[in-house]
């Protein structure tokens, strides 16, 4: 083996990890702050969604709205997967396949 090394060094962990986690529980002016940075988020997005219900956005609306993006996802997916195996099938590209299926490459 090589001469050992000093071992002086504190250890630096490569898992980044979040501000609070690194801070002494004795640290009340920094949670406070926290607190207060989350209030401060909470009351934005409070006034956020008061704008767009007095737009006519309903709630029940948006979730309705969200869940068809999440199923369009999710048969868009199946679909490319599936586009995918046959470009291998034939030996060709995805992109390749597209004016067949009538598919817009920007899709």
């Amino acid at each position: 083996m090589g001469t050992p090394r000093a071992c002086s060094a504190r250890f630096k962990s490569p898992v980044p990890s979040s501000p609070t986690a690194c801070q002494p529980a004795s640290d009340e002016d920094a949670l406070q702050r926290e607190i207060e940075e989350l209030k401060r988020k909470d009351l934005a997005l409070d006034r956020e969604i008061a704008q767009l219900t007095a737009e006519g956005y309903s709630l029940e609306e948006l979730e309705t709205h969200i869940s068809l993006l999440h199923e369009y996802n999710e048969i868009k997916d199946a679909g490319q997967m599936l586009l995918g195996r046959l470009a291998v099938i034939r030996g060709v590209t995805t992109k390749e396949l597209y004016p067949e299926f009538e598919l817009d490459v920007n899709d």
